[in-house]
């Protein structure tokens, strides 16, 4: 099982100092949406220059032009890239094709998905790597959590691996983990801690 530190809020430098600070209990480091969006692959690349023995994902939320895009952050260095499974089916295909190619592995992002055991069924037949829960920041406000997809995911799952994200800390990290997936993905829960090296380490205890 693997920890995933989401990082979208800070700028590049900061980032790279923050990552530093809590690599030790961390698996992959995710450039997110949000710094995505603001370097682009450059972010990618600082990541694994800096952190050449972590994987790094690209969450490029993907929704058109699927081989292109995924490329883009392969070439970069990223081991993961991320399409939406709410886009069409031969945008993901396309996405996974890459992700073949270069050895890579392409990350399903379920957010917005509405009938999960239908469209993991339909996902697994185009061979993605990873299918991934995600419950959004605007959900969370609102008070959900992705336990319920979690447990219908994993349940349904029979070939992609899965991942889960939304919301999870130490506080709540014994139940996801109860559940066996094979990345929990924490972002804000570790980058607004008052202590994130000893919110990561217990997390990541956690998981042990």
């Amino acid at each position: 099982m693997k920890l995933q530190l989401a990082l979208d809020e800070l700028n590049l430098m900061d980032a790279l100092r923050f990552a530093d600070r809590v690599a030790e209990y961390i698996d992959i480091i995710e450039i997110g949406t949000p710094f995505v969006m603001d370097e682009g692959m450059r972010g990618v690349r600082e990541f694994k220059k800096f952190f050449p023995d972590k994987e790094i994902l690209a969450d490029l939320k993907i929704m058109d032009g699927g081989y292109l895009e995924a490329k883009y952050a392969y070439e970069a260095g990223a081991s993961y890239a991320t399409v939406m499974g709410a886009c069409d089916t031969l945008t993901v295909a396309a996405a996974a094709k890459a992700a073949r190619e270069y050895q890579r592995n392409i990350v399903v992002d379920m957010l917005c998905v509405m009938d999960l055991p239908k469209r993991i069924a339909e996902l697994e037949e185009v061979g993605v790597d990873y299918l991934a829960v995600h419950t959004g920041s605007d959900q969370q406000m609102l008070g959900r959590e992705p336990i319920q997809d979690l447990e219908v995911m994993i349940a349904n799952a029979k070939k992609a691996k899965v991942s889960v994200a939304g919301g999870i800390n130490s506080k709540t990290i014994d139940k996801y983990v109860a559940l066996k997936p094979e990345i929990i993905i924490v972002g804000s829960a570790i980058g607004h801690a008052k202590d994130p090296v000893a919110e990561a380490r217990a997390i990541k205890k956690a998981m042990r």
